[in-house]
C-alpha cells in the first residue's frame, strides 16, 4: 500500500461532505500503488509524476475522475462524460460507501488500465475546431460598440468560444441579449466567464 500524504490528511480533516466515501475510495486508491498528492485542492493519484485519477465530491454524487478516461475501454459501462463538451476526462460515479466497496475490483482494474494508457503515451486526436455561430445579438453589439468588439477580439480563443457557446445556448433573443449585457464588463476587462 502506498503511503498516506499528510496534505491529503489535512484535506480529509476539513471535509464536510463525503468524508466516509472519500476515505473508502482513498483506501482503494492507495492499494493500487499510485502516489498520493493534493492537486487542485483534491486527492490526486499519480504514476511516475503523471496524473492518473482525482477524487471529487459534488452535491448529488461522488466521483473518481480519470484524466485520460476518454482513451479507456469501458467494459463495465461505468465511465461517465464529465460535461457536454469534455472528451478527455471521464468519471466513475458513486453514491455511498457500499457502492465503492462493491466496485473496488472494477476500480482497481480501471486504474490499472488508466496507468497503461498513460505509460503508452496515447493521446486523443485533436478534433477539427467546431465552427461557432456568432449569435445575431452579439454581432449587433459589435456594431453598436466598437470598443466592446475590440475587447472581445483581444480575448483568447478559448474565452471567446466559452462566451459564444454560452450566448448561443439561450433559446430566446432576449435571453441572449441579457447574457451579453451581463458579461460586457468582464469582456471589457479582458476576463473569461469564470475569472
Amino acid at each position: 500500500m502506498a503511503g498516506l500524504n499528510p496534505k491529503v490528511d489535512v484535506y480529509m480533516s476539513k471535509l464536510k461532505m463525503w468524508q466516509d466515501e472519500t476515505e473508502a475510495l482513498r483506501s482503494v486508491m492507495l492499494s493500487t500503488g499510485l502516489d498520493e498528492e493534493l492537486k487542485w485542492g483534491k486527492p490526486c493519484y499519480a504514476h511516475e509524476g503523471k496524473n492518473i485519477a482525482l477524487i471529487q465530491g459534488f452535491k448529488s454524487y461522488f466521483a473518481l475522475l480519470f484524466m485520460k478516461g476518454g482513451l479507456m475501454i469501458d467494459p463495465d459501462n461505468v465511465l461517465v462524460n464529465v460535461g457536454e463538451n469534455s472528451e478527455a476526462a471521464k468519471q466513475m460515479r458513486f453514491t455511498d460507501v457500499d457502492d465503492i466497496l462493491a466496485k473496488q475490483d472494477i476500480i482497481k482494474k480501471y486504474v490499472e488500465q488508466a496507468v497503461a494508457v498513460e505509460v503508452s503515451g496515447a493521446k486523443r486526436e485533436a478534433k477539427a475546431p467546431q465552427e461557432l455561430v456568432v449569435p445575431e445579438e452579439l454581432t449587433a453589439k459589435f456594431e453598436q460598440d466598437p470598443i466592446f468588439r475590440t475587447a472581445f477580439e483581444a480575448l483568447t480563443p478559448g474565452r471567446q468560444k466559452a462566451y459564444i457557446m454560452h450566448f448561443e445556448q439561450a433559446k430566446q433573443s432576449a435571453t441572449r441579449t441579457a447574457r451579453i449585457e451581463k458579461y460586457t464588463h468582464k469582456i471589457l476587462e479582458g476576463k473569461g466567464m469564470m475569472d
